[in-house]
């Protein structure tokens, strides 16, 4: 299919709400499993948003590369790494609000960096504990709060998207909970006051078990949980990382 000219007017208003050209995102958790199978699926054609990850890895997976000769320069497409640690909240803080200074503008946040440990709830540790949320839950707040207040800064509004867990709402044996309260009630508080500054809407994603690499490491340790969390799915199999795309592409529109 032939593309329109940068310039050339779209015949009705609804698929330019679709364009994202020239505008700046940032993913946590994009060098590889979920943040990076959403970031691909973005870049199925060629960027003209400005895309920034963030991870704790020295270097993204190899697919991270292939997709970064998908950005089209032309056209102000970029695609960057920056390694951080989401636990490191003011670094993170610090990062966040440097790339929108810089864009002048952020309209979209995907926090999809997050771990799991599959551990019988008797036998967590107060450490483990700890981990799990200054991971699955701090650094996703902060992830937030940071974003937000850039979007209020620039008065660009723009879309939050908080990944969680199917544990969040039904018991999940071997699971991993990725507490979910604070993520549901930040989409009121992050409403502005000022009518001038464009809405932000924050939306929380909760998918079932999804076969990722820290998933595969899992199986490699415990075999038996293959078996089990795919029996947990309601449709009987284990989901691939690319079936929800689509609502993470629906939810870049700002």
């Amino acid at each position: 299919m032939a593309r329109l000219p940068k310039n050339e007017e779209v015949g009705s208003k609804q698929f330019a709400d679709f364009d994202l050209g020239g505008k700046t995102f940032i993913v946590t958790g994009g060098a590889r499993g979920l943040g990076l199978h959403w970031l691909r699926g973005w870049l199925k054609q060629e960027v003209e948003e400005s895309v920034y990850c963030i991870d704790i890895a020295e270097e993204p997976d190899e697919e991270w590369k292939v997709a970064q000769k998908r950005v089209n320069p032309a056209w102000g497409g970029r695609l960057e790494y920056r390694q951080q640690d989401v636990c490191d909240t003011e670094n993170l803080s610090r990062i966040i609000e440097e790339t929108a200074d810089e864009n002048q503008q952020l309209n979209g946040v995907i926090a999809a960096a997050g771990v799991n440990q599959v551990t019988p709830a008797i036998e967590y540790s107060a450490q483990d504990a700890s981990k799990l949320l200054a991971i699955n839950l701090t650094a996703v707040l902060e992830t937030a709060s940071s974003a937000a207040k850039m979007m209020i800064k620039y008065k660009c509004g723009g879309s939050i998207c908080l990944i969680a867990s199917m544990s969040d709402f039904v018991q999940c044996l071997q699971g991993c909970p990725y507490p979910v309260g604070e993520k549901l009630s930040y989409g009121v508080e992050s409403c502005p006051k000022d009518e001038s500054t464009p809405g932000i809407r924050v939306n929380c994603i909760s998918p079932g078990h999804i076969i990722t690499p820290m998933v595969e490491e899992n199986f490699r340790q415990q075999p038996e949980l293959k078996d089990l969390w795919r029996k947990e799915n309601m449709m009987g199999r284990l989901a691939r990382p690319d079936e929800l795309k689509g609502c993470i592409v629906s939810l870049k529109q700002c």
